[in-house]
């Protein structure tokens, strides 16, 4: 959790009291105030009902691995497009028929051929 720090604080309030005005400025403050405390009651009581249905298994959890700041969809994709196609059939060598030449595990997507005919799907249209 980031904390707001005294310059950013005093920078916040200056801004705050130069676009509300300082006629409103309390008002808007006491709503401000009266939402975060509404927002962390509901997030306490969320909390110890979470705790209350899942009973012991609550304190265990590693909540760090849930937060979504880190995973960087980047690697994720990345990883994802360079790990090996797993093959239903299983494992194989190819030194295990000699007659028979192994299968690629990547096949690039078909080239357009304008000499044959497109596909067409009756029932797609």
């Amino acid at each position: 959790m980031t904390y707001v720090g005294g310059p950013e604080a005093v920078v916040i309030l200056v801004l705050a009291f130069l676009l509300i005005g300082p006629e409103r400025l309390p008002e808007v403050l006491a709503k401000a105030r009266h939402w975060i405390r509404e927002a962390r009651r509901m997030a306490d009581g969320a909390r110890g009902q979470l705790r209350e249905q899942m009973g012991p298994e609550f304190d265990d959890i590693d909540w760090k691995a849930y937060d979504p700041r880190q995973y960087d969809p980047r690697r994720i994709v990345r990883e994802a497009l360079t790990e090996p196609f797993d093959d239903p059939a299983g494992p194989s060598s190819p030194g295990d028929d000699p007659g028979v030449e192994e299968e690629p595990r990547y096949r690039p997507p078909a080239v357009f051929d304008p000499a044959k005919p497109v596909p067409f799907d009756t029932d797609a249209t």
